[in-house]
């Protein structure tokens, strides 16, 4: 596409692109934007060194002019979006981005493999935070997902409220807290299960987490407790019926004087087992494979599509798809929260090329700067982009209507109203 509008003189037109999905997973209420972040730290380096130029060139791919112009693309335009951490609905504006059509074009890959990735990973995390309610989440599904990913993953939990990660690479470039527990290989390893939770014992010191169902349950925690004492910090349950063992093994706990221990319980968790654990006297929850694979949606179905352009005398035209099932609407979009008096949201008000009319209502606004002329904002990448995210989203999930977070299959039930 960009050989041929440097070739037909449209590469310089300047562009509007925004990135919004038309339908929210079946049973969802609310998506949650994640990855920005990440994708504003990627883009600083988005570029064609000598050896991509290089393979272009002999594979043929693009003529020479296309390459001149790769071998100096760096992004100099604008992006506007939703803060990440933020609740989105169908045909919300997530991102627009704003510069000539042929740098405009190029990051279409980049920003969707990005944003669909990661905000699939937030919107399930989301929900299993909500379900937990107080009770921790720590992600653990690096083992169930690409390496990449699984970097990118714990991040994403992150900004929807997971506390800890078992990933360290995550930990290390976002300064995400960081745990883990040993694995059943452990136990396996050594000759008896004693000889297992006192090597781990000596090591951790006897606030660490030992893994009890290797074997047996009642006598692994009988064995832990006489290991570790009463300042064992937890054990932690990996399989069976975790809501019956849950209250055994706190009964048991509690009557060998470990009253202090938590249970911590994992074992392909997602918001529905963790809503059923509510009952259950469990401390917090280890989430692997269903979180990392967005719960059953793997990707937040995120399109980009140009709204906006000049024509050759300067002037703005609106463009738009029109194909069936896959339309867009053309123009700018202004997107604001529309909110009730006790700060309650209830609608998306969507303006199409000017500010939407509000009549009076309350409202707030859903889009922040993140790059003016190529330079990204500083606020929303690194540990203070996560950390902002993981604000911002517990504030905009506050502002729904109870309604929004029920787990029951349901339509969105905040309406997206254009004008």
């Amino acid at each position: 596409m960009v050989q041929a509008a440097l070739a037909s003189g449209a590469a310089g037109r300047r562009c509007v692109f925004e990135v919004f999905t038309r339908h929210l997973p079946a049973g969802r209420r609310y998506g949650v934007v994640a990855g920005t972040g990440r994708m504003l730290e990627g883009l600083a380096a988005f570029g064609f060194g000598a050896a991509e130029i290089d393979w272009l060139r002999s594979r043929g791919i693009v003529d020479e002019p296309t390459l001149e112009f790769l071998a100096d693309y760096r992004f100099s335009g604008d992006i506007h979006g939703y803060a990440e951490g933020e609740i989105f609905m169908p045909d919300s504006p997530v991102l627009r981005v704003e510069a000539s059509f042929a740098e405009a074009c190029l990051l279409e890959t980049y920003v969707l493999s990005v944003l669909n990735h990661d905000s699939a990973i937030a919107s399930a995390a989301s929900r299993m935070t909500v379900a937990a309610g107080d009770r921790p989440c720590v992600e653990m599904g690096s083992r169930r997902t690409q390496e990449f990913s699984a970097v990118a993953s714990a991040r994403a939990a992150a900004v929807a409220g997971f506390t800890a990660t078992s990933n360290l690479e995550a930990g290390r470039r976002w300064g995400l807290p960081t745990l883990g527990t040993a694995a059943h290989a452990f136990t396996l390893l050594h000759d008896s299960e004693e000889d297992a939770f006192e090597a781990q014992v000596r090591a951790f010191g006897p606030g660490t987490t030992l893994l009890v169902d290797t074997y047996d349950v009642e006598t692994a925690v009988r064995r832990a407790a006489a290991i570790a004492g009463p300042e064992l910090g937890a054990v932690r349950l990996d399989s069976g019926d975790l809501v019956e063992q849950a209250g055994e093994v706190r009964a048991l706990l509690d009557s060998l004087g470990n009253t202090g221990t938590r249970i911590i319980v994992s074992s392909d968790l997602d918001e529905h087992a963790i809503a059923r654990l509510q009952s259950a006297p469990v401390d917090s929850y280890g989430v692997g494979t269903k979180l990392v694979t967005g719960s059953g949606s793997p990707t937040a179905a995120m399109v980009y599509k140009l709204v906006q352009r000049t024509d050759d005398d300067g002037a703005t035209v609106a463009v738009a798809k029109n194909a069936p099932g896959k339309s867009s609407l053309g123009g700018v979009k202004h997107p604001l929260r529309s909110l009730d008096q006790s700060g309650r949201a209830v609608a998306e008000l969507i303006g199409v090329g000017a500010a939407p009319q509000t009549h009076g209502q309350r409202t707030r606004e859903l889009m922040v700067p993140l790059v003016r002329e190529g330079v990204v904002a500083a606020e929303h990448v690194g540990e203070a982009g996560v950390a902002n995210a993981r604000r911002r989203h517990a504030a905009s999930l506050a502002e729904l209507p109870p309604a929004a977070k029920r787990l029951q299959d349901g339509d969105p039930v905040l309406p997206t109203i254009f004008s």
